[in-house]
């Protein structure tokens, strides 16, 4: 399968995205490259993505497709200026939009950034600086121009900021220096064709059917990105699975069971015996009490506080062994909870479950655990928190579905 990330440079009616090989998908984001449909052997086209109104993809994110044996192109746009950054890694680069960045001739973002309204319309309402490019350097090839007049033209168009930077602008700036013959030969020129100088989509369907053509040779990385702890809490954070027809998210299921089974130090300390019995790492297995003595004299402390691993969400039987005990009652709170979430985000403007006061979430949770304050680090640690902050942090998310819960039983109390 090729999965194609894209939005303005090329528009969804473009032939070549209806082959049945294709996947079409909006612009690529923070997260989107742990969808679980991306599987080794499949190549994946980055042509635009999101970066100024939502969080960019990482680079770490790219390099763990090519640790895990997928293909990744990059062209036209922010796809171009990640394969310029990432080709020594393996990531493959495509068109004259690559090929500038990697020489170092262009080197900004700017030069591929463009405007969109906020109502989803990928269509761009802007005029890229690379297609601005493009478009005098043709203008001084049929000398409308000269060379000297069109850089400094490419300066004052480059000082519009890019979601101001329409074609009308870039028209105006012409005819405020005095080029009014290239303003008019520009206009005409877009005027006859919608694509005129537009090097953006001209690479991107050569980056299309390069993925079409057939496999590239697959350069599998080497830099172990996937083991890293951000690349790993990035993987979890966005990691779900469609359980009952609801799709859910996979680390609000495991903290559920973290902060309110009760025997789920049982459950934890299985999983820490298992991956010591079964490292990832190719070292001897060896149960759990074993490793300890291993590692540390007599009297050390538990095992759950000498270990505090990062489960792998994504991961199906590291999944299966953290909810061996869920029930599908608990997945109904965990739907319950959101849905509390949303409520409150209507209800009071600026709502987040983040910005639930500190010191009262950590109460319920002595009450919820039933613990005395001193107790607290070691019980988070006992679940498998990295600490007390991070297990306060975690029950911030259902605290407003407590809440619910409360109000609804004491009205039921109430009414009796």
């Amino acid at each position: 399968m090729i999965h194609v990330y894209v939005g303005p440079t090329l528009g969804r009616a473009e032939p070549v995205l209806a082959t049945p090989r294709i996947r079409v998908l909006q612009p690529v984001r923070h997260g989107d490259l742990f969808d679980p449909a991306i599987v080794s052997e499949d190549t994946v086209v980055v042509i635009d993505g999101a970066w100024h109104q939502a969080p960019a993809v990482r680079h770490k994110e790219l390099v763990g497709l090519l640790d895990r044996g997928v293909r990744v192109i990059g062209a036209a746009s922010v796809g171009a200026l990640r394969a310029a950054e990432l080709h020594r890694f393996g990531m493959t680069g495509v068109g004259r939009v690559f090929r500038a960045y990697r020489r170092g001739e262009i080197d900004g973002d700017d030069e591929v950034a463009v405007g969109q309204a906020p109502d989803g319309d990928l269509r761009a309402l802007t005029w890229p600086l690379v297609n601005v490019r493009q478009a005098f350097r043709l203008a001084v090839g049929e000398r409308v121009v000269t060379r000297e007049a069109a850089a400094a033209l490419l300066e004052a168009a480059r000082a519009v900021y890019y979601p101001q930077r329409t074609v009308a602008a870039v028209l105006a700036v012409c005819r405020r220096r005095g080029a009014r013959t290239l303003a008019a030969w520009l206009e005409e020129h877009k005027a006859a064709d919608p694509f005129f100088a537009d090097v953006k989509r001209d690479d991107a369907l050569e980056a299309v059917q390069v993925a079409l053509a057939g496999p590239l040779p697959l350069w599998r990385s080497t830099t172990g990105a996937g083991e890293s702890g951000y690349f790993r809490r990035w993987g979890n954070a966005f990691a779900t699975q469609n359980v009952d027809g609801v799709l859910l998210h996979t680390a609000q299921r495991v903290a559920y069971q973290q902060l309110f089974d009760p025997v789920f130090p049982q459950v934890w300390s299985g999983f820490l015996d298992h991956l010591s019995r079964h490292p990832g790492d190719g070292t001897r297995g060896m149960p759990l009490a074993e490793r300890i003595r291993s590692v540390a004299p007599e009297g050390a402390p538990p095992a759950h506080v000498l270990f505090r691993p990062q489960p792998d969400l994504r991961d199906s039987g590291t999944v299966a062994r953290l909810l061996e005990r869920e029930t599908a009652a608990d997945r109904a709170a965990i739907t319950r909870y959101t849905a509390c979430n949303d409520t409150a985000r209507r209800a009071q403007a600026g709502f987040c479950p983040q910005a639930v006061d500190e010191d009262t979430t950590r109460r319920v949770l002595l009450r919820l655990w039933d613990i005395a304050p001193a107790r607290l680090e070691e019980a988070a640690a006992s679940r498998g928190f990295r600490s007390s902050a991070h297990a306060t942090e975690e029950l911030k998310v259902f605290m407003a579905g407590l809440v619910h819960d409360q109000e609804q039983t004491r009205k039921l109390t109430d009414a009796r």
